[in-house]
C-alpha cells in the first residue's frame, strides 16, 4: 500500500501529508487572523536562507568563510606558540647534561607536542565559528535545506547534525545518532560519519597544505571538508542500493526552526571551550604517548643515522603499500601511527626531521619542501588518504559501542581503508593526466 502511495504521490506519504498539512494551515489562517500579519526580519531572512536554489550555495559561502576566519585570526597565537615550544627546547638542552634525556625533552616532548598544539588556536576558532552559527539559529536551517537532497540521496534528514558535529569530533558525531529512530539510518549514518573532517585532521591539512600548497593552502582545506561530504553521501547511496540490510528509503525528516537570536558571547565561548578543551585532554594523554613512541623508534639504536632506526625500519616495511600513491617511508609512518591519533601524524614529522629542538612549524614545512616529502599533489593526495582512512581508536571503540557489533565496526574499517587508497589513487592519476606532478 505503501509503496502505492508513493508512486501515486511521487514522494514518501508521511512527508506529502505533512506538507500538505501545513499549505492548508497556511491558506486558513489568513482567513481566521484579523489584519495583515507584518512581515518580519525572520521571515525575509528564511525567505532565503530556506530558499531551494540559493540555500546550499549560502550555506558552503558560510563555510568557505568559517574557514577564512579560521586561518586569517589564528595565525599570530599559532606563531607564539611555536615561538614558545621552540624556546622551551632550546632552554631544555642547553640545561640538560644527558644527552639522550634532552633529546627526548627537547625533541620528544617540546617538539612532537609543540608540532601538535600549534594548531591549537584554529581549532579554537573553528568551533567558536560553529558556535555563532549554532547559537544564531541558523545550523538548524541548513539542516532543513539539505534535508530533501539528503532524503533523494538516501540518508536521513537527521543524519545532518551528527554529521556536522563530526566536524568537531567523531566520537560526539556518532553518539548524538541516538536521535534516528529507525536502527538501519541509524547505523548507516554511523558509517560515514568518520568520514567528515574532524578537528584531528585539521592540523595535518594545516601542516601539509601549508607546506606544499603554498596560497592555496586554505582552498586546499576546504576541498578536505567538501570532499568528506561528498563521499559521505555517495557512500551512503552505495551502501543504501547495494547492501540488502540498508535497501529502502530513510523515514521522513521532521523539524522544528528555532527562532533566530544574537549570541551571547559568553555562552559561546562556552562552547567553544567544551569543544576545543577536547583536543587539550588528548594533547596531554593519548598524543603525547603517540609521540614518546615515535621519538623512541626515532632515536634507537641511539648514535644510528634516521635511515637506520626502528622507526625508518618499519616505514620501509610500509612503503610499497603507499609508492603507488607518491608516499616515501616517513609518509607511511605518519599514517601509521595517525591510527591512534590523527594528530599524531604532525608530531610524528616533527620527531623524524629532528626539528623539535630549535624548530618553528614553517622550518617543518620548509624541511617537507625541501626534501621532497611531498609534491603538491602527493601532499594533497596524502590530505585526502589522512580524512578518509582508519577513524582513531577512541572512534572505533564508540562506533563498537553504539552498533554492539564487531561486524560493522570491522567493516567501517576495510571500507575506509579501501575508500582512502582508491581516492588518493585517483587524484594522483587525475593531477598527472591534468600534467601536474
Amino acid at each position: 500500500m505503501s509503496l502505492k502511495a508513493r508512486e501515486i504521490l511521487g514522494e514518501d506519504p508521511e512527508v506529502f501529508f505533512a506538507e500538505s498539512r501545513y499549505e492548508f494551515i497556511s491558506r486558513i489562517l489568513p482567513k481566521v487572523l484579523k489584519g495583515e500579519k507584518p512581515l518580519t526580519l525572520s521571515d525575509l531572512l528564511d525567505r532565503v536562507f530556506l530558499n531551494k536554489y540559493v540555500g546550499i550555495p549560502i550555506f558552503l559561502a558560510f563555510w568557505w568563510a568559517l574557514f577564512r576566519f579560521t586561518f586569517d585570526v589564528s595565525a599570530p597565537l599559532s606563531d607564539l606558540i611555536d615561538i614558545l615550544f621552540s624556546w622551551l627546547g632550546e632552554v631544555s638542552s642547553s640545561v640538560i647534561a644527558d644527552e639522550q634525556l634532552a633529546s627526548f625533552v627537547a625533541d620528544g616532548i617540546f617538539g612532537g607536542l609543540g608540532g601538535v598544539l600549534v594548531f591549537l588556536p584554529p581549532i579554537f576558532f573553528l568551533f567558536f565559528g560553529l558556535s555563532l552559527l549554532e547559537d544564531s539559529g541558523y545550523l538548524a536551517r541548513a539542516a532543513f535545506v539539505v534535508d530533501r537532497l539528503m532524503y533523494k540521496l538516501g540518508l536521513h534528514g537527521k543524519s545532518f547534525i551528527p554529521m556536522l558535529i563530526g566536524f568537531g569530533c567523531n566520537i560526539p558525531g556518532v553518539m548524538a545518532t541516538r536521535t534516528i529512530d529507525r536502527e538501519e539510518d541509524r547505523i548507516l549514518t554511523i558509517l560515514i560519519n568518520p568520514l567528515m573532517s574532524c578537528s584531528a585532521r585539521l592540523p595535518v591539512y594545516l601542516l601539509i597544505g601549508g607546506a606544499v600548497l603554498g596560497p592555496y593552502a586554505a582552498a586546499g582545506t576546504y576541498t578536505m571538508y567538501i570532499l568528506g561530504i561528498v563521499l559521505a553521501v555517495l557512500m551512503a547511496l552505495l551502501f543504501r542500493r547495494t547492501i540488502p540490510y540498508f535497501k529502502g528509503k530513510p523515514s521522513p525528516f521532521i523539524l522544528e526552526l528555532p527562532m533566530y537570536s544574537r549570541p551571547v558571547f559568553k555562552s559561546t565561548l562556552i562552547h567553544m571551550w567544551e569543544r576545543g578543551s577536547l583536543f587539550l585532554r588528548k594533547a596531554g594523554t593519548i598524543i603525547l604517548a603517540g609521540i614518546i613512541v615515535v621519538w623512541f623508534l626515532s632515536s634507537y639504536p641511539w648514535g644510528a643515522p634516521l635511515e637506520e632506526t626502528y622507526l625508518a625500519i618499519l616505514g620501509h616495511s610500509l612503503e610499497p603499500i603507499f609508492r603507488p600513491l607518491g608516499f616515501d617511508w616517513r609518509g607511511a609512518v605518519g599514517l601509521f601511527f595517525g591510527f591512534i591519533a590523527k594528530e599524531i601524524v604532525v608530531g610524528s614529522f616533527a620527531v623524524i626531521f629532528g626539528l623539535g629542538e630549535e624548530s618553528e612549524m614553517g622550518e617543518i614545512q620548509e624541511t617537507i619542501r625541501s626534501q621532497g616529502v611531498f609534491t603538491p599533489l602527493t601532499g594533497l593526495a596524502f590530505m585526502a588518504f589522512t580524512l578518509i582512512y582508519i577513524p582513531c581508536v577512541a572512534t572505533l571503540g564508540i562506533i563498537y559501542r553504539e552498533t554492539n557489533s564487531w561486524k560493522w565496526t570491522l567493516f567501517s574499517v576495510i571500507y575506509g581503508l579501501i575508500l582512502a587508497y582508491i581516492t588518493s589513487l585517483a587524484i594522483i592519476w587525475i593531477g598527472q593526466g591534468l600534467g601536474y606532478k
